[in-house]
């Protein structure tokens, strides 16, 4: 099983990206998180450069890198009460057109660290509204991990019993969807 990971926040040392590197880490056999390094490469969504067949080379390799995957896992910190422009961009360009876009169908989920007192609750909310609208099976659990310079280690680890037991809840939940479609895909 292949979960692609993505952080929606681009800074060296960010949390939510050591969130899921905990992630990654606590994954069992047989679970593979890849952690996506390219939304920075993603120019700005522009209706006149949205081309088919003709995209940014950045563009193609973050729709593959979503098609090949699975499941998504976000992890988004909070910018302004709603989800960074950078995450927003790369998903407005590849939800377009809607019948074919990678997230169709897809299982995702959504976790989010700040180092306020919140955890991006309100980012984890608007971010779970754009993936149900891109067509994307959204699981309805979160994870806002307040002070995550505290609740956090270096890697991603979770300090305390609340949050590393959601976190597993979150991840067995994307795994049973996954089960679930390629029991479905057999019946097929």
């Amino acid at each position: 099983m292949k979960i692609l990971a993505i952080s929606g926040s681009l800074r060296q040392g960010s949390h939510n990206t050591d969130l899921l590197r905990g992630a990654a880490a606590a994954a069992p056999d047989g679970v593979d998180i890849e952690l996506y390094h390219g939304l920075k490469d993603i120019p700005p969504y522009d209706a006149d450069d949205d081309i088919p067949g003709d995209h940014p080379e950045a563009v193609d390799r973050f729709k593959e890198a979503l098609a090949d995957a699975d499941a998504i896992l976000i992890s988004t910190p909070e910018y302004n009460s709603s989800i960074p422009g950078v995450l927003k961009n790369g998903i407005d360009w590849v939800s377009r057109p809607r019948d074919n876009t990678p997230f169709q169908g897809k299982p995702a989920a959504v976790v989010g660290a700040t180092t306020g007192q919140f955890g991006a609750v309100w980012a984890q909310a608007e971010l779970r509204k754009v993936l149900r609208s891109t067509g994307a099976r959204v699981v309805d659990l979160e994870l806002p991990v307040a002070r995550g310079h505290h609740a956090l280690e270096r890697r991603g680890a979770l300090l305390d019993e609340i949050h590393g037991p959601r976190s597993a809840e979150i991840l067995n939940a994307l795994i049973t969807e996954i089960q679930r479609d390629r029991e479905s895909a057999l019946v097929a």
